[in-house]
């Protein structure tokens, strides 16, 4: 179903399943990523959902405090420059990129963009799939790209150097690339790029802002409680000590509508670093992830910590889930 090589049992293979669902009298189109990789005993096969229906192009809907929207947004109205969404696998960067390109859509706007694969079809944008076999990498499409006079480029991936070089050069020729990198967090992509081989000036100059993500599940409405925590514990996760008795914690008791989980859906927890001159300039002077954190943190930039308790606070989602997805 997923038009695998049936007979190839020694190397992994990617695929996709396209099935049409009936639920509740309505019609569902779900892609099934599947991915095979060869293992000592058989094959290991992971199946990846994504329901078309559910693609969330409302940036304000995705989990951004004030804040980090306001800043998110101001970099993605910019003329040029790139602006990265960083993370693990799964963790929603291609849907706050979509969300990024839906706001920027406009038929006077030229936007192309290189997936591998094409997650959802958007309407008005020109996706290109890669395909490696054939040698249409990131690279050799952000190239052909330059010459089809774009506005806004979209790279689903910065994998290697030539593509973090082009994608360098297409910003600093007066167009907006976004792109996704898997990192930690957003300070530490800053040597992410330097240790792929640009130099620290390129990336001082051609970065405007890096997101960092994550996804924690959100407290089920129909069976939220409150929850006694000590307030000791509150104190080393990062809540201020005369808060901590005012403060009301949620969790799910487990009902129907959640399975018994005591969660139902997912909501982002961002980390907005907005490249200021002071940042610009101590990238220039060789300044470690630490120190980057250090001075945005003092400019304003809320840590995905601080977001992650944000939402405790406010009783979307529980403090295991922060704890596992953030440190301090």
């Amino acid at each position: 179903m997923a038009k695998l090589d049936i007979s190839e049992k020694r190397l992994p293979q990617d695929g996709r399943i396209k099935i049409r669902l009936r639920v509740e009298e309505r019609t569902r189109d779900l892609d099934l990523r599947v991915s095979v990789v060869p293992t000592h005993f058989g094959e290991k096969v992971v199946m990846r959902l994504l329901d078309k229906s559910r693609l969330q192009l409302d940036m304000t809907q995705l989990g951004f405090d004030q804040e980090p929207l306001r800043r998110f947004k101001d970099a993605v109205d910019r003329p040029y420059g790139i602006v990265m969404v960083t993370g693990p696998t799964g963790s929603g960067k291609t849907n706050t990129l979509y969300s990024a390109i839906a706001q920027l859509n406009d038929p006077a706007v030229n936007i192309l963009t290189a997936e591998d694969p094409i997650e959802f079809n958007l309407a008005g944008i020109n996706q290109v799939q890669m395909k490696e076999q054939i040698g249409l990498t990131f690279a050799s499409a952000m190239r052909s790209f330059l010459r089809q006079d774009p506005d806004i480029i979209l790279v689903g991936e910065i994998r290697d150097f030539e593509t973090a070089e082009i994608a360098v050069k297409a910003a600093l020729t007066g167009h907006l690339v976004l792109s996704t990198l898997h990192t930690n967090d957003a300070p530490s992509t800053v040597n992410r790029l330097m240790n792929m081989g640009i130099e620290p000036f390129l990336v001082a100059t051609s970065v405007n802002c890096i997101a960092a993500q994550r996804l924690v599940r959100v407290v089920c409405s129909r069976c939220a409680e409150d929850f006694e925590t000590s307030p000791q514990m509150l104190i080393q996760v990062g809540f201020a000590p005369d808060e901590v008795k005012a403060l009301k914690i949620k969790r799910g008791r487990g009902c129907e509508t959640c399975k018994n989980t005591g969660y139902k859906g997912r909501i982002g927890l961002f980390e907005v670093l907005l490249f200021s001159d002071e940042i610009r300039d101590m990238i220039l002077s060789g300044a470690s992830s630490i120190e980057l954190k250090r001075r945005a943190v003092e400019e304003g930039m809320v840590t995905l910590r601080v977001a992650g308790l944000n939402k405790v606070r406010d009783g979307v989602t529980t403090l295991e889930e922060v704890l596992r997805e953030t440190v301090m």
